[in-house]
This record gives C-alpha cells, structure tokens and sequence, in this order.
C-alpha cells in the first residue's frame, strides 16, 4: 500500500473525526486549499498570539498545502513505479502537514466560543474513566507532548480496540494512524516560538485555553460509534 493510498484513508470521513482533507488517489489532480479559520487570527489572545497564528496558518500551513499540490501533481507524471515511490515522503510529509494542520484549527476556540469549557457529557466522562481526573489528563498530555524530541505532536487518540482514550505521539508532520484523533496538539517550534520562546511547558499549560472541546467531544462520540 503506498503511502498517499494510506493518508488518504486517514482522511477519508469513515472516521468522521478528521477535517475534510482528502488525499484520495481519484482526487488526485484537484487542487488542495487552505481552510478557513473559524476566528479570527488574535482572537486566541492572550493564550496565542494573532502574529503565530497567522504566520502559523497563511505560511507554514500554506506551504504544506503548497508542497502537496507540487507532489501529487509529480506523482500523476511519474514515469514509473519508482519514481512515485521516490515521492512518497513528500506526499507524508506535506499531506500529513495539511491533515494535521486542518484537524488543528478545528481543536481551538476563543473564549467566546466556549474555549477551555469542557462541560459535562461523554467526553468528560471517558477523561474521568481513562485518567483519573481531568487534571491528570491535562497532566498527561502536558508531559508526552513536552517529551517529543525534535518537532512533532502529540495527541488524544481513541483506540478503537480497548475503546479507551490515549496520550500518543507522532513525529514531524505524521499524521495518527493508529488511533482516531481526537484532539492534537502542535509542538513544532513555529507553533509557539514567537511567544513563548524554548519554554514547551507554559505553551502546553496556555493552550488549553482555548482548546475547543465541544470540537474534541463530537469526535469522541463519532469514533465511539465504530
């Protein structure tokens, strides 16, 4: 299986848990864009400043969405089987880019909107159940994120197997593969440098802030429904 037929599953709406980024091999040749944010790029202040987000968003984004275009547009050219392979790690790289970066945006909200309100229901209930309480979770997630080494994310997954919720990693823009995300955290270095500068803790301890769990709570129960 290559590896743009297994992005493209990741973000195919079987899951119902991921934004619509698909990188389907029959859509292919259509062309990949930027999402709209859903906010405005300073209304995560002061936990996220508007100058990360929007450099976050309209560059870094941008070049993903860029960089899979160049690649899947090389790959409908390729010559030959090994040719498309030799292509393969562009097509992670910049298609795990735009599926984590599309799913991210939907997990923040400003305060207006109910950021860092995690109200009563399933998902808080599953918390409870899988950590103890929610500030362990908090704690759990603050600590395996923090602990990647180099760039990546860290991530609450759901694993369909144990039907338990998860604290996992993924390396540089790979998108989660083995659990449905449910809600994913950025700790490359672009994410928060501006602002919070070498300290990863006090951007994992902000954020939460303006996560939007009503966002992470329809995911939950969508992949609970599996």
């Amino acid at each position: 299986m290559s590896v743009l037929t297994t992005l493209a599953r990741a973000a195919r709406p079987a899951s119902r848990s991921l934004p619509r980024a698909s990188l389907s091999l029959a859509a292919a040749r259509s062309l990949h864009s930027l999402p709209p944010l859903d906010y405005a790029y300073d209304a995560l202040e002061p936990h996220i400043s508007g100058q990360i987000m929007e450099l976050h968003h309209k560059k870094h984004h941008q070049a993903y969405v860029n960089g899979l275009n160049a690649a899947e547009e090389s790959y409908a050219k390729a010559p030959s089987p090994k040719d498309q392979i030799k292509l393969q790690p562009a097509l992670k790289f910049n298609g795990g880019g735009h599926i984590n970066h599309s799913l991210f945006w939907k997990n923040l909200a400003p305060a207006s909107q109910g950021g860092g309100e995690l109200a009563a229901g399933p998902l808080k209930d599953a918390i409870v159940a899988d950590f103890g309480s929610v500030d362990a979770f908090k704690k759990k997630v603050n600590a395996v994120t923090a602990s990647i080494q180099g760039s990546g994310w860290g991530w609450v997954g759901y694993n369909s197997d144990t039907k338990k919720l998860e604290v996992v990693t993924t390396a540089n823009q790979d998108p989660l593969l083995t659990h449905v995300p449910i809600l994913g955290i950025d700790i490359w270095e672009h994410a928060f440098y501006l602002q919070y500068h070498n300290v990863k803790a006090d951007y994992l301890t902000a954020i939460w802030n303006v996560i939007n769990f009503k966002e992470a709570e329809r995911r939950f129960v969508e992949a609970s429904k599996q």
